[in-house]
């Protein structure tokens, strides 16, 4: 073991000596060849030695600058590489040292190890650095003895590398732990809608029927006509959107993300079926009375152009206006917005839309509204603020509990989200629906 170890010295001799000058390099090996020891003292001996003629040039370049007033380029030259060639040197007998140090400990360490009962296993033994170095001997002592000149191949075999049963199983990589989520829909028609809460299961309210306006001009002492006012209460109940999941006990203690995941799901689940429920509920059992099914159905005006998806909905603002309302947004499902964005003229011109301008998407100075939960080929357009309220009896709600059915002797969580409101259609002239069937 120790004549394994030491034969990895030449190593540290190579390292050592790559930059001593090759007229330095030359004369230390001839005097110690490639034994370390042997080498210090040559090389020490040879720092001793450059000390005199460095002395020397300085004091010629001394000499020169009192008599011509500065030195000359050959004393220059002479003075630089003598510094650089002692540096060198002395650099040199402090890394071999200090190689020799570290492989003595090594050695001892090694040594140790092996005394204890260690080292190696049953079969095969692997080769050390120090080990591939020795078998390589030759060569080193061959390059050093030629002052470190050429090119040298060391192969080290039977390293430990990534493969696996070497050091591939201790490689981990790193994980993501924010998991990877389904696409989720944006959800924005119940923000065209006023808002509103209430404290009870009934939202009442009183909606005005009859407007029989009389009202005109009237000379002196003549009879004023009467106009007529007639309003009627209405009512929209308070309805509940809930779903739950059910989880062990196990995976809601060790995954620590689950919680939070599923609430997200769950609070998803209740924005999304709220938006359908307003768009398009059609008011039986417990489904909400939507905007669509009591909008005004579409009629379009006679003798105007009614050929495109455009003219349609600039017709259907015409109706709302006609019933003294103002239209203000427009619902579209994305694939009939894209169609009217695509529209080309003769001369393969887009119409409308404009692939070089990044805007926010408007039609006749309208806001249009993409929604997936609108179906293809229908629309919807109106000033939906005044068209209908929502009202919030519960605010999105979700709820973690073991006492339901058998959960407590099985193990199991069940999570629950609801929320409850009501849907209250006001004016329903102040929406228009439609299709995009052109006869």
């Amino acid at each position: 073991m120790t004549k394994m170890m030491k034969a990895a010295v030449p190593f540290a001799v190579l390292t050592a000596m790559a930059n001593v000058p090759a007229a330095v390099m030359s004369e230390v090996t001839a005097e110690g060849g490639t034994n370390p020891e042997q080498m210090i003292t040559a090389l020490t001996k040879k720092v001793d030695d450059m000390a005199g003629p460095i002395k020397a040039t300085a004091e010629k370049a001394l000499d020169e600058v009192k008599n011509f007033g500065k030195v000359t380029e050959e004393t220059k030259a002479n003075a630089d590489k003598a510094l650089a060639d002692i540096t060198a040197t002395t650099k040199a007998v402090e890394e071999l040292k200090a190689s020799i140090a570290g492989i003595d400990a090594k050695m001892l360490d090694v040594s140790q190890q092996l005394a204890a009962g260690g080292g190696g296993g049953s079969g095969g033994q692997v080769m050390t650095l120090g080990q591939a170095v020795a078998a390589e001997d030759e060569k080193i002592a061959s390059f050093v003895g030629n002052s470190c000149n050429g090119n040298l191949l060391i192969r080290v075999e039977n390293a430990i590398t990534t493969a696996g049963g070497s050091a591939g199983g201790l490689i981990s990589a790193p994980e993501e732990t924010e998991p990877v989520r389904l696409a989720r829909r944006t959800l924005r028609i119940w923000q065209l809608l006023a808002q509103g809460r209430t404290g009870q299961d009934m939202v009442h309210y009183r909606r005005q029927v009859l407007r029989n306006n009389a009202a005109a001009m009237v000379a002196e002492g003549g009879v004023i006509p009467p106009s007529e006012y007639g309003y009627d209460k209405d009512t929209a109940p308070v309805k509940k959107i809930a779903h739950i999941t059910n989880i062990s006990e196990e995976a809601m203690a060790d995954a620590d993300q689950l919680q939070t995941e599923i609430d997200s799901e769950l609070r998803y689940g209740l924005d999304l079926e709220r938006e359908m429920q307003i768009l398009a509920g059609d008011g039986a059992g417990e489904n909400l009375d939507g905007l669509v099914p009591n909008a005004t159905a579409f009629v379009a005006a006679a003798g105007l152009p009614n050929q495109t998806r455009i003219d349609r909905l600039r017709l259907a603002l015409l109706q709302l206006t006609l019933q003294d309302y103002m239209g203000t947004s427009i619902v579209l499902n994305p694939t009939d917005w894209a169609a009217i964005d695509l529209l080309k003229d003769t001369q393969s011109r887009y119409i409308y839309g404009n692939p070089g301008v990044m805007s926010s998407p408007m039609l006749w100075g309208k806001t249009v509204v993409e929604s997936n939960s609108m179906a293809a080929g229908e629309w919807l357009v109106g000033d939906l603020e005044m068209a209908a309220t929502m009202y919030r009896r519960k605010d999105v709600e979700v709820l973690i509990s073991s006492e339901h059915g058998t959960n407590f002797v099985e193990g199991m969580l069940t999570m629950k989200g609801t929320e409850r409101l009501a849907l209250a259609i006001k004016r329903a002239l102040a929406m228009v629906t439609g299709d995009f069937t052109f006869a």
